[in-house]
């Protein structure tokens, strides 16, 4: 029997640098997420200013602290950063979080250690490739895995996206793609905005698995919340 109460979902903080990946996330927390209630919050200039700088400065690393906290602030229970140029970031600041405080491509990372020793990391961005190589690195270390870790950067295929050509970036990323498929046993996309060119590509049954961030992203979001 049941008292009739009905439990409210529990609010999740999502923190965005690009606003068109809200809507595919938002999705997916749906799909994963049933007893959590999104709220998102934009900030395209921590993404701007990495970018610029190169890695997260130590400005942009306290302005991130001050999102996290007016999401805590908001009422959130738990705090998804899904950018992966942040990621460094927010493991410093977790610590620190009154509330769980996650980013998107650990679960990637997890995937990936799991898959195969030999991974290729793939970004568009050095800003990204960075920090990403270096969970890859960790979750190798803690899960005792002798991993290999090739990384490369699709270099003009985030200027060409920034004009306006998709299709000119996509065709850049495949190519990227197809190289680290070549000597690898998985392939990890640094940006969510990469999986698009994964269209491009006609799979085989011998072809690696490449894996992006959100879907296994959310994965692991809800894993680690119904602890």
């Amino acid at each position: 029997m049941t008292d009739g109460r009905h439990e409210s979902p529990r609010p999740l903080a999502m923190i965005h640098t690009v606003a068109g990946l809200i809507p595919e996330l938002e999705g997916l927390a749906q799909e994963h997420l049933p007893d959590w209630k999104v709220f998102n919050m934009l900030d395209e200039s921590l993404l701007r200013l990495t970018i610029r700088e190169g890695s997260v400065s130590p400005m942009t690393a306290r302005r991130l602290t001050g999102v996290i906290w007016s999401a805590v602030d908001a009422g959130a229970e738990a705090v998804l950063v899904t950018c992966s140029s942040l990621g460094g970031a927010v493991e410093r600041i977790a610590p620190l979080c009154p509330v769980p405080l996650i980013r998107i491509d650990e679960g990637m990372a997890q995937e990936a250690v799991a898959k195969g020793r030999r991974i290729g990391v793939l970004a568009t961005l050095q800003s990204t490739l960075t920090p990403t190589v270096e969970l890859v690195e960790r979750v190798s270390r803690e899960a005792g895995a002798d991993s290999t870790i090739t990384s490369e950067v699709v270099e003009g295929a985030f200027e060409t996206l920034q004009s306006g050509d998709r299709e000119g970036h996509d065709a850049r990323v495949a190519e990227g793609i197809a190289r680290l498929a070549r000597e690898n046993d998985v392939v990890v996309l640094a940006q969510a905005s990469m999986a698009r060119a994964l269209e491009r590509l006609e799979p085989s049954a011998d072809d690696p698995p490449v894996l992006t961030s959100p879907t296994l992203g959310i994965a692991h979001a809800a894993r680690r919340l119904a602890r």
